[in-house]
């Protein structure tokens, strides 16, 4: 328990006397230091997190939050498992599926497709209406009309526009095992841009009757997909209806999309491990101011001891001055950082306009604005961290503090 004397001490050590500025101004350069290290950690993992998040909804634009599939290549009696699935607690819409791969062929260019079947009055319902058609529309894919909507990279390698024909190249399976070759000549009927470069350069949409007469599918689809109303539900969900659903298999978007979300977190983790060194480096600047006022105060540490103070009671001085540093510093730098990351998606622009440049341009990147979300999970988490860093930076120049001799060092006083 700090008293009240402790508490006046450690806070008088605080000012400055005339010889002892330099000591002031490292203290000075800690504080900022402590203040910088976590302003920059809310700021980054801010917009790691506005980048998740974006990453996240560009990808669902053109995907689904789960699906359902037979065990086998075909799920028949399909409309039974949508009705099913849509009967589920917390899915929002769910459409069906045909997924087929192949090559694409415009203009003497060949390229590699994944071809999504779809059914445009679901797929809608499905995507919440995201899905960014720049060119055409997706009312016209109609059954039976070879009607195809290409990823706008995708059209653009092949040299492909709305009203042009494209050859779709299929490999479908035969009875006997082996693979068939299927030519399909399609109209071009519009173009998406989904923001996502797999999407965007591999895939092309038609209406999921076209797709299972390509592959001889009769009436099966490939999946059912569903769309959850929370997002971070989609894995509970798709649980759930594997339990419930026999015969079949499910999956969500944290597992289809793994390799992405894996690769943020690593570099979310790396950044917090690289800018922790600035924390860090201000608690050893800590530790080495405080080393310096109790080289300098010896003579006063001394004088406390001969009046009465217990060697904890000096351990707790030296503890309040240097606390006082490190959470004066924690608490400036989590306002910073709050503020900053609340708003750095208006400032980026007037940095760009000042320096004269663009931080992210859109010929190079397809999120040309900084995205930032605030949580103040990770905001608790780097505070208290902070804190205890600068608190235990404190206990090495407390504890030599209480170590002195009174006698010996106001011998010779």
């Amino acid at each position: 328990m700090i008293t009240p004397v402790e508490l006046f001490v450690g806070l008088r050590y605080l000012r400055a006397k005339r010889r002892t500025r330099f000591v002031s101004f490292i203290t000075l350069i800690s504080l900022l230091g402590v203040g910088l290290g976590v302003a920059a950690l809310i700021v980054i993992l801010s917009v790691m997190n506005g980048f998740e998040g974006e990453l996240r909804e560009r990808l669902l634009s053109m995907s689904a939050h789960g699906s359902v599939s037979a065990e086998g290549p075909r799920t028949d009696d399909w409309e039974a498992l949508l009705a099913s699935v849509e009967s589920e607690s917390g899915v929002l819409a769910a459409a069906p599926l045909v997924r087929l791969e192949g090559m694409l062929q415009a203009d003497r260019r060949l390229e590699a497709v994944l071809v999504n079947g779809i059914d445009p009055a679901r797929e809608l319902q499905l995507t919440d209406g995201r899905l960014n058609i720049v060119e055409g529309s997706i009312d016209l894919l109609e059954a039976g009309t070879r009607g195809v909507i290409l990823g706008r990279l995708l059209a653009f390698d092949v040299g492909a526009s709305p009203g042009d024909s494209v050859t779709l190249l299929i490999p479908r399976p035969v009875g006997d095992g082996s693979m068939d070759a299927v030519l399909e000549r399609f109209t071009v009927v519009g173009i998406f841009d989904a923001g996502i470069q797999d999407h965007d350069a591999r895939l092309a949409l038609v209406h999921y009757s076209d797709a299972a007469d390509v592959l001889g599918l009769g009436d099966a689809v490939s999946a059912v997909r569903f769309r959850a109303r929370d997002v971070m539900q989609a894995p509970a969900i798709a649980s759930r209806l594997d339990e419930r659903l026999p015969d079949t298999r499910t999956t969500d978007w944290t597992v289809e999309n793994a390799s992405y979300f894996r690769a943020i977190r690593l570099e979310k983790m790396m950044m917090s491990l690289i800018l922790s060194l600035i924390i860090g480096v201000a608690a050893f600047n800590i530790v080495a101011s405080l080393v310096m006022v109790v080289t300098d105060k010896t003579n006063d540490i001394a004088v406390l001891r001969t009046l009465g103070m217990s060697p904890r009671g000096v351990v707790r001085v030296f503890f309040v001055q240097g606390a006082m540093i490190g959470w004066i510093g924690v608490l400036c730098g989590t306002i910073l950082g709050v503020v900053l990351a609340i708003y750095v998606p208006d400032i980026a622009p007037v940095l760009e306009r000042l320096l004269g440049f663009q931080i992210m341009p859109g010929d190079v990147y397809y999120v040309t604005r900084i995205p930032s979300v605030l949580d103040w999970r990770h905001v608790t988490a780097i505070a208290a961290a902070a804190f205890v860093l600068t608190s235990l930076a404190t206990l090495y120049p407390a504890r030599r503090a209480a170590h002195i001799n009174p006698a010996a060092a106001l011998r010779y006083e």
